[in-house]
């Protein structure tokens, strides 16, 4: 076997292996099923780590993560696949190679090996695993609380009313009742702000990409509705479609949680985060890369829980900022859409938090539930979903939840470092594959 095929079949091992351990299913279309690899649109057959009789066992038992874990489905898989050894091997190919490459490659290693150390945690076969070693890893610095305080004022000077807790609290949650989205009109909302956004992003975002990219579909998406969703929504990339000439079409879903309270201005920045310039386009882009030739077998596996994943969340939650031409939030051309905007980002400091008040501070549930609500101006229904399915989950809430607050923070600070014609090749990875860390490298 050639060494790039050896070596992509090794970095789809250490990652479908993984994802298989916790339950993922990369194929299926829905958000319900996959996990920590969210694409798979190469063409590539999946290796034995997917294939495996004893993976399609795992998958259906749920993982580590079920209630009642199957031990011996476990025990069955890690005897046909030795996932840490891919691990180990990823890690130690990536050092070997050096450059940008190796650094993502050796970075991507580092944190699938703190999820399998979590798998041994969970399966009472390994010690618990340090909470900064978990947010290190998914984001590349320490973990820290979040400061919402900016924000808050920021947002009490528009609504016009004091910044103490109860008054803004209340204040946010009338103006967002006047602008409720009416749930049966998500999708045609949906289509016209994508319209909007699309406009936006020809002007402020594609003038900065190569010209071969520019006819790529930027927003090939379906919105459909899900019942009972333990996420607010679910951006899935699947990519697999093929043009009778073979190219992709480069099409995705996005499930949205049918008990989602949002207002119309959140939705637009909604929109912007999860389609364009968000992480349609970003993963659209990716798969061009990849059939231009110009990124590697890599850049079509995608993870979550890694220094990749905290890039592409900083990317997207910037995004609307970028499909305005804007760098900071008061740029925004509308008071509500600043609003919104606000209140966004505020909820991904929220995510933050609840990991931090989860793991590091120990607080109970419900007592994280109320400062979600008081201090970071969430919906009831999102506080109890952070605090909770989120925030409590042994993986996400150690992993994930900080990488929204690192990757926005460290995305709006390169963006007002560096100019358009440099920061967007290197955010859309026409530079190189990177992450939250060796983005540096191309900057």
């Amino acid at each position: 076997m050639p060494d790039e095929a050896k070596l992509a079949r090794t970095v789809a091992t250490a990652i479908l292996g993984i994802d298989t351990l916790w339950g993922g299913d990369v194929m299926n279309p829905s958000g319900t099923g996959r996990y920590i690899a969210d694409s798979w649109f190469s063409d590539e057959p999946l290796p034995e780590a997917y294939t495996h009789p004893a993976a399609a066992r795992l998958r259906e038992a749920g993982g580590v993560t079920a209630p009642s874990s199957d031990q011996a489905a476990i025990d069955a898989y890690l005897a046909a696949v030795d996932v840490p050894a891919a691990i180990e091997e990823l890690t130690a190919r990536g050092r070997a190679l050096g450059g940008l490459r190796g650094a993502y490659l050796s970075g991507e290693g580092e944190c699938l090996h703190v999820m399998w150390e979590l798998v041994e945690e969970l399966r009472g076969r390994g010690p618990k695993v340090p909470y900064e070693r978990c947010v290190i890893c998914s984001t590349g610095t320490p973990p820290e609380p979040s400061r919402p305080e900016p924000k808050r004022q920021r947002l009490a000077e528009l609504l016009r009313v004091p910044a103490e807790p109860e008054r803004l609290l209340a204040a946010v949650d009338a103006w967002r009742r006047e602008r409720l989205v009416p749930r049966k009109a998500i999708k045609l909302l949906a289509d016209g702000f994508i319209a909007q956004l699309e406009e936006g992003t020809r002007r402020h975002v594609v003038p900065y990409l190569p010209a071969a990219l520019h006819a790529v579909p930027r927003a090939n998406i379906e919105f459909l509705l899900v019942e009972d969703a333990w996420f607010s929504g679910s951006m899935n990339y699947v990519g697999r479609a093929r043009n009778p000439d073979g190219s992709p079409r480069y099409e995705a879903t996005y499930e949205i949680n049918a008990a989602l309270e949002i207002s119309v201005p959140e939705l637009v920045q909604l929109v912007s985060h999860e389609v364009i310039p968000g992480h349609v386009t970003n993963f659209a882009l990716a798969q061009a890369l990849y059939v231009q030739g110009k990124l590697e077998f890599e850049g079509t596996v995608l993870t979550m829980n890694t220094r990749g994943a905290a890039l592409s969340e900083g990317l997207a939650n910037n995004a609307i900022l970028m499909a305005f031409g804007a760098k900071e939030v008061a740029e925004l051309p509308d008071v509500d859409l600043q609003i919104g905007t606000l209140l966004a980002l505020l909820q991904d400091d929220a995510k933050n938090q609840s990991s931090w008040l989860t793991w590091e501070e120990r607080r109970p549930q419900d007592e994280v539930a109320r400062v979600l609500r008081g201090e970071y101006l969430c919906s009831e229904e999102r506080a109890e979903k952070l605090s909770g399915a989120w925030g409590r989950h042994p993986l996400n809430g150690r992993m994930y939840l900080p990488c929204y607050r690192a990757g926005t923070e460290k995305v709006a600070e390169l963006r007002r470092r560096h100019p358009p014609e440099r920061v967007i090749p290197a955010l859309y990875q026409v530079l190189g594959l990177v992450d939250v860390v060796t983005i540096d490298r191309v900057l």
